[in-house]
């Protein structure tokens, strides 16, 4: 049997287990690029999440604040201890706009997984041109030799 290092004919087994290997590894590769892609896409994701939860927190924070305010601006119709109420509620509200416009920015820079699709596209695309060998073509495989059966299983 020759080495696969070498440039000598390899056996059918080994061509067999060399591209089972190599298009094992491909596929591997291709899923840590979409994982890396999408990591940091869902960081994107997340801070953009937490800032609308904060937002309606600083939201719902602001709804006892305005009733207290209009129950007691209307009980003093003057300038008292409400406009503070109104104030405060106030400034509820502008943080609240102020996240949002930071989790809408945030959102805005997720984009799906391009390079990892570019690359399964690519992939598609050599795997098509393939063609199978012309001695498979003309009919059904030959029983694999015992030699060729172990060499497969060793792997």
């Amino acid at each position: 049997m020759s080495d696969p290092g070498s440039g000598a004919e390899r056996s059918i087994g080994q061509l067999v287990a060399s591209a089972t290997a190599e298009m094992s590894a491909l596929v591997h590769d291709e899923i840590a690029l979409a994982k890396a892609e999408l990591r940091q896409d869902v960081k994107r994701g997340a801070t953009g999440a937490i800032a609308f939860v904060i937002a309606g927190v600083f939201l719902l924070f602001s709804l006892p604040v305005f009733s207290f305010a209009a129950a007691y601006g209307i009980h003093n119709l003057g300038l008292g201890l409400a406009w503070s109420f109104l104030i405060v509620g106030g400034a509820y509200v502008v943080l609240a706009a102020l996240l949002s416009l930071l989790a809408i920015a945030k959102f805005k820079k997720v984009k799906p997984p391009e390079k990892s699709i570019a690359s399964a596209k690519q992939t598609a695309a050599v795997l098509q041109n393939v063609k199978p060998h012309p001695r498979l073509e003309k009919g059904p495989v030959p029983e694999l030799s015992a030699a060729a059966r172990r060499a497969l299983t060793e792997r």
